[in-house]
């Protein structure tokens, strides 16, 4: 009764705030003169959350049956804003279908942004979230691009934390196995003309998914294009918008329809003539080898608006810094470069850097008609993966699931 009495004052406390900031508002507005300024509208505010409960649970698949995206967890975060008023009380409730009008802006102009991070339970069944700050920046950097409302990414993840512990039971407990959380902005506008969204939904679903790659790892040939782009200078290349990656599906198809796994961004500098390696598929590129100088280099591109900052690219760069074992190189690279350093025998291995696979490691390139073979482990001919792409993937596997401490890489959800 205690602490109830305690979560109740907490809620009155809080609706009080938001009640003064209310007045504050009409104030501002009812105010005469040259010197009105703005109403300041309500943030998210955390302790205002409501949780309404299923009352018709789902029933789980076994782990050995779980297959990315398709299956969602009882619950859904949900948190509407508008124009007139800000933030309203985030809710908690049963996963369901939206009801919005047909004439809802996302529908028609692509305004919308989303994020992709992942739940954990560690050894001792506890929840575990990797670097999710890093999520909430880069999702208030998507609704800029949007000039969509910014939100506190703080108080926003404090919302889905108890997301996860009302939906603790989705979160498989079992090494390689978690929860993949979609946080997703919309707008929510009836509004038929390119206009600023004057009402938005931001909110989170919940996926459990398993290894992907249940049965160790599977290098992947990738198609380097030089006829479709994917981003340019002055665009939103580095936003996680929907309109980044719908246009992908078609050039991604062709790709598999010539034996491709996936397609290797390029972009082309018509002043030299020279391709530029951005992206793979919906993941950061990066290429093991040794220079012209003799040394051995790590390379990426680098984050010049064209290039999406992941996570796990900026993890990768992160602990190889660390490591100082060789050079650590982000800068615009050419497909020539590539190819050289392969038929010179100077490649040493590639992989992509994602959210989903964590690493992915390369065996091939085709190009222009040409395959180029890029080396797993030179010493193992058996190989699935490169020695630095394994030693990657199984290092920030320990982190995300706690084994290993690094820089607070991996969050505790509190659930006291």
């Amino acid at each position: 009764q205690v602490s109830l009495v305690k979560i109740m004052l907490k809620r009155v406390s809080s609706r009080v705030s938001h009640l003064k900031l209310s007045v504050n508002h009409s104030i501002r507005c009812q105010s005469g003169g040259t010197q009105q300024v703005p109403p300041k509208l309500n943030e998210i505010n955390s302790n205002l959350l409501r949780i309404e409960q299923t009352k018709t649970p789902k029933t789980k698949s076994p782990y050995n049956q779980l297959q990315f995206g398709k299956e969602f967890s009882d619950h859904l975060l949900e948190i509407d804003w508008s124009n007139d008023y800000g933030w309203h009380d985030p809710l908690v409730k049963p996963y369901g279908a939206f009801e919005m009008d047909p004439a809802a802006s996302c529908l028609h102009y692509a305004l919308e942004a989303f994020e992709g991070m992942k739940a954990y339970i560690d050894d001792n069944d506890r929840i575990r979230l990797f670097r999710p700050e890093m999520n909430m920046q880069r999702l208030n950097s998507s609704c800029e691009s949007l000039f969509f409302p910014s939100f506190d990414g703080d108080e926003f993840l404090q919302c889905i934390h108890e997301l996860l512990k009302v939906d603790r039971s989705w979160i498989p407990n079992q090494y390689g196995y978690s929860l993949y959380l979609r946080p997703t902005i919309i707008s929510t506008y009836p509004f038929i003309g390119v206009a600023a969204a004057q009402n938005v939904k931001l909110y989170c679903i919940c996926s459990p998914v398993g290894p992907y790659y249940p049965e160790g790892f599977k290098p992947v040939s990738l198609l380097a294009s030089d006829k479709y782009v994917r981003a340019w200078p002055g665009g939103v290349g580095n936003k996680k918008l929907g309109s980044n990656y719908g246009p992908t599906i078609k050039p991604q198809h062709e790709a598999a329809k010539l034996g491709y796994s996936q397609i290797m961004w390029l972009f082309p500098d018509n002043k030299t003539g020279e391709d530029y390696v951005s992206e793979v598929g919906t993941m950061n590129q990066f290429f093991l080898w040794k220079n012209k100088s003799g040394e051995e280099e790590l390379i990426t591109a680098p984050l010049d608006g064209t290039i999406l900052p992941g996570v796990t690219r900026d993890s990768v760069l992160t602990l190889c810094k660390d490591w100082n074992r060789f050079k650590v190189t982000e800068r615009p690279f050419t497909m020539n470069e590539v190819i050289e350093a392969v038929e010179e025998g100077r490649m040493i291995e590639s992989f992509g850097a994602g959210t989903a696979a964590i690493v992915s490691p390369v065996n091939k390139i085709g190009f222009k008609g040409k395959d180029y073979d890029i080396p797993l482990d030179k010493n193992d001919p058996h190989a699935t993966a490169g020695p630095l792409a394994t030693e990657l993937f199984n290092t920030i596997l320990d982190i995300q699931y706690g084994k290993k401490e690094y820089k607070n890489w991996s969050i505790i959800v509190p659930e006291k």
